[in-house]
């Protein structure tokens, strides 16, 4: 199968245009500068925040910092923590600081509920590669600071790669040879999963096959959900569908997991952080599983996609804006931070913290693999850069896990699913005073 290369037009989004689209808009630092700590004593951060080895990040925080603590609530995931940072921005009563997915901060900032920190955050900039940069940066302005990213890898039953003798595919053409191969050895087996619902992993793989789902030019959008790359990857998986080549079903329900359990699903294309989220449901196969590099739609051509990853971010309503960019800052670039992020399974976004990760074991999991991190930091050194996404991220999901359950239901198209989702964003963004091109 041919897929064009990635597009070298993707731009970054511009904050002139998020201003001009919608009739919130953000202030340059906020409006309010930090309050010192030195001039009215300990400053008392809240800090909103789901994922891994918080708490222990946030006491080792408070601890070198007496004149700045933190106060820690998990407020749900990535969707529910974005959801309620809105609302209570809108009621003035939001948190000080909070984790965001990277596809989430777009449209924080068009809610207007992010300061904009790059008076305080130019001495970490060359902490993080470019790439990983440009993800919380937009138009000059600063949003956030990388926290973990998730390169997409392909993850893998290395144990019973063996006992198949499989090669692990290099290219998507070798993963629909490969998976050919298990079916004919074991019937009961399949080297994947297509999920419906995964809307990020579809997202990343789309990418990598040169797909832009959305830029922005002169103030006028164009929403590329249903362009050539993605189509033709939604091909590529409607071939795998047909011939019964890969599971189709949700992720990590009951009998998902029991099938994982027994050997039977064999590979997980996704990202770094898949390794523990398997641990996770299938701890008596530690040891057993490896990661690879994601397999390439042009064969040479190793670039990926980040699939998830998050910044702690510094909302609009805080009063203390330089004291918590300085713990933002904190945990996500002081070896004491990282060597804790490294310790809960994420990889950190930050270089001296992938760095850290060569001298780390690898996960439990993938317990057996010596060159894990080498593998890992390949794989983020080689991410597609100035990956922009829109300010309607939340409507793009849901559209597509609708359209894409019930083109699996139906028995239609994968394609005609996508199409579907891109008029739904289209739909959206228009009748939210957003200037979209035509397709």
């Amino acid at each position: 199968m041919r897929i064009r290369g990635v597009s070298g037009s993707a731009a970054a989004l511009c904050l002139a245009v998020l201003l001009a689209a919608c009739s919130s808009g953000t202030s340059g630092s906020g409006g309010t500068t930090a309050t010192q700590a030195a001039q009215t004593g300990p400053v008392t951060l809240d800090f909103w925040c789901w994922s891994a080895g918080q708490k222990e990040k946030v006491a080792a925080f408070n601890k070198a910092h007496p004149d700045i603590q933190v106060r820690h609530t998990d407020a749900g995931g990535g969707t529910d923590t974005a959801t309620k940072l809105v609302t209570a921005g809108r009621a003035g009563n939001a948190p000080d600081a909070a984790c965001l997915e990277y596809q989430t901060i777009p449209a924080m900032i068009v809610a207007g509920a992010l300061a904009d920190i790059s008076a305080h955050t130019a001495d970490v900039k060359d902490a993080f590669t470019p790439e990983v940069w440009s993800l919380t940066s937009f138009d000059g302005a600063v949003y956030g600071v990388p926290q973990d990213v998730g390169p997409m890898v392909m993850v893998y039953n290395r144990k019973r790669f063996d006992e198949l003798k499989i090669e692990v595919p290099k290219t998507w053409q070798d993963f629909a040879t490969v998976a050919a191969a298990v079916r004919a050895k074991d019937p009961d087996t399949y080297l994947a999963t297509f999920a419906p619902a995964e809307f990020g992993n579809f997202a990343g793989l789309a990418q990598q096959a040169g797909a832009t789902w959305w830029k922005v030019q002169d103030q006028t959008w164009t929403v590329g959900i249903a362009d050539a790359a993605s189509t033709e990857v939604a091909a590529y998986w409607q071939g795998l569908v047909d011939k019964d080549l890969v599971k189709v079903q949700p992720l990590l329900t009951p009998e998902w997991n029991n099938q994982l359990n027994k050997g039977r699903i064999l590979s997980w294309p996704s990202a770094l952080w898949a390794t523990g989220v398997l641990y996770g449901v299938a701890e008596k196969q530690a040891g057993d599983w490896a990661i690879a590099p994601l397999p390439q739609w042009t064969e040479g051509d190793d670039r990926v996609a980040f699939q998830g990853g998050s910044a702690i971010a510094v909302t609009k309503n805080s009063k203390h804006l330089q004291a918590a960019a300085t713990f933002a800052k904190w945990m996500n670039t002081d070896k004491a931070a990282y060597e804790l992020q490294i310790a809960a399974g994420e990889y950190p976004a930050s270089l001296a913290g992938q760095q850290a990760t060569t001298a780390s074991e690898p996960p439990k999991l993938a317990g057996g693999q010596k060159d894990y991190w080498e593998v890992a930091a390949k794989a983020a050194q080689r991410t597609i850069p100035h990956i922009s996404w829109g300010p309607n991220v939340s409507t793009a999901q849901s559209a597509f896990q609708d359209a894409m359950a019930a083109a699996v239901r139906d028995k239609t198209p994968l394609t005609q699913a996508l199409q579907k989702t891109q008029q739904v964003v289209v739909d959206d963004m228009t009748s939210t005073g957003f200037k979209v091109a035509a397709p």
